[in-house]
């Protein structure tokens, strides 16, 4: 007997078609990254990307900060807190059919810190005094000294797990283990990732997901109001956050970040390698003027390079109180009795550009006029990160527990001071957490008093989300949209 559809049975399922979530997502976000490969650059835009959609480590941040087994499922540490034996999980492939093995966790790990390694937070990997595999699929990591941030320092997305034979082509096709395949780079406008159809664990809601790069503000609220764009992931203008709210639409999602907003100051550039003279820059900002101006009111004030929701964290805000006319009296005590002039390096974010702005006003009243350069981030690598070649600079750092950069003396505000790097030494062996809290807080302290950089606020993590996308993390404890938990509503 030959079959027929009731009109109700083709109605439900014209219905329910309609009605079927959807599996694909376009993310707006305001940077571009330079290329792909987390593993050899600082730029935080990229991690927000591939971190944990397209690359994994042996560990890796969960939304609320804590630490979580990745690549590796499960460890053993030595009793004298210097091998850490990895198990890593079976059936894992590379996105290019291949399998990850032990082999693949040496090559990542020696190659991140080599001698000629150009990873970024090098320092991670410091400590290591050899790794080996001990069969496929388990692998030992012998540290010099016992590390108490060991398995943090695992889940970075500095320390992904890359394949040898990808290296030659990672920076434009990025070869993980994820969830996500790398698909395509319109370069200038987006990127596109698809699902793993081989991934070892859950396999994404999402079938595919195209991040969308919108560096100006207006384009950002026009592209959200038009539906061109599911959701921007850190909203670059707070302005247009109230309309949002009051639109059923949108939900807005106000979380906290690991991004410390400093007024980076070159330290061993004249006139800031005298105390004086960075202690009468921090005196000069008013920082919630900078948080409403900049930010509409957006961001919490900070007095060392330290999260404020941090349990170790110390309010040393007092220490630099905005007082303009303290300020020129230390301008003076430091023989520039007139102020002086340099440059104020911008990188694209609103945060810096609008922050800037506010920052070179303020500094005028004392006497300190500033040359503004904006720059594309690219350029900023450049000229300021790797060149050394500014006076001051606004940039938020969000990766998560970065004190320790304030260690190394060749970083980009070249601060040196040997008992900061003594006591972050101590730190970095020192597994009794009370003693640990007692060494963060005194960290915080030396580079407050020694006013490194104007310590601006805690940049607060505001993105604007359809209404029926659900999974987007609120807050940020690393830089990273990861969009494996993501979904739409039916």
């Amino acid at each position: 007997m030959k079959r027929t559809l009731t009109l109700t049975t083709a109605l439900a399922l014209i219905a329910g078609g309609a009605w079927a979530a959807k599996t694909d997502v376009t993310i707006g976000l305001q940077l571009e990254p330079p290329h792909l490969d987390p593993t050899s650059a600082a730029a935080g835009a990229i991690d927000q990307v591939v971190y944990s959609n397209v690359f994994e480590g042996l560990t890796r941040f969960g939304p609320d900060g804590s630490v979580n087994p990745g690549l590796a499922e499960s460890w053993e540490i030595s009793e004298d807190g210097t091998t850490y034996t990895f198990k890593l999980r079976s059936g894992v492939k590379f996105h290019d059919g291949t399998d990850l093995d032990a082999g693949d966790v040496v090559f990542s790990l020696d190659r991140a810190r080599a001698e000629e390694s150009t990873n970024a937070q090098k320092a991670l990997f410091a400590g290591i005094s050899g790794v080996e595999a001990a069969d496929d699929t388990t692998v030992k990591v012998m540290l010099s000294a016992p590390q108490g941030n060991f398995l943090f320092n695992m889940a970075w997305g500095d320390a992904v797990i890359v394949a040898p034979e990808s290296i030659e082509n990672i920076k434009t096709n990025p070869i993980g283990t994820g969830a996500f395949t790398f698909a395509d780079w319109k370069q200038g406008d987006s990127i596109t990732i698809s699902r793993n159809p081989n991934y070892w664990g859950d396999a994404p809601a999402l079938e595919e997901a195209t991040f969308k790069f919108i560096s100006e503000p207006t384009a950002a609220f026009g592209a959200m109001m038009a539906g061109d764009i599911d959701a921007f992931y850190g909203y670059p203008a707070p302005e247009n956050l109230a309309q949002f709210e009051a639109d059923p639409r949108f939900n807005v999602l106000a979380g906290n970040t690991e991004g410390e907003t400093i007024l980076a100051i070159n330290n061993k550039m004249e006139p800031f390698d005298d105390v004086k003279v960075r202690k009468a820059v921090s005196m000069a900002i008013d920082r919630q003027a900078i948080i409403d101006g900049a930010m509409f009111g957006y961001g919490t004030p900070i007095g060392t390079h330290f999260a404020p929701h941090n349990p170790d964290y110390v309010d040393l805000t007092a220490n630099a109180p905005f007082d303009p006319a303290a300020a020129k009296a230390l301008l003076a005590e430091a023989g520039y009795p007139d102020g002086f002039s340099t440059t104020l390096k911008l990188p694209p974010p609103s945060y810096a550009r609008r922050g800037g702005e506010i920052i070179a006003a303020q500094l005028r009243e004392i006497g300190i006029e500033t040359e503004i350069s904006n720059l594309e981030w690219a350029q900023w690598l450049e000229q300021a990160f790797r060149g050394y070649d500014y006076g001051l600079t606004i940039v938020s750092h969000t990766e998560p527990m970065d004190i320790g950069i304030y260690a190394r003396p060749e970083y980009y505000f070249q601060y040196d001071n040997a008992d900061f790097q003594t006591l972050i030494n101590d730190l970095s062996v020192e597994n009794d957490p009370a003693t640990r809290s007692d060494l963060l807080k005194k960290a915080q302290t030396i580079i407050s008093e020694d006013y490194v950089n104007g310590f601006l606020f805690q940049l607060a993590l505001t993105s604007v989300v359809d209404a029926k996308l659900n999974g987007i993390w609120e807050n940020a404890p690393t830089q990273a949209v990861d969009l494996t938990g993501v979904s739409w509503s039916e």
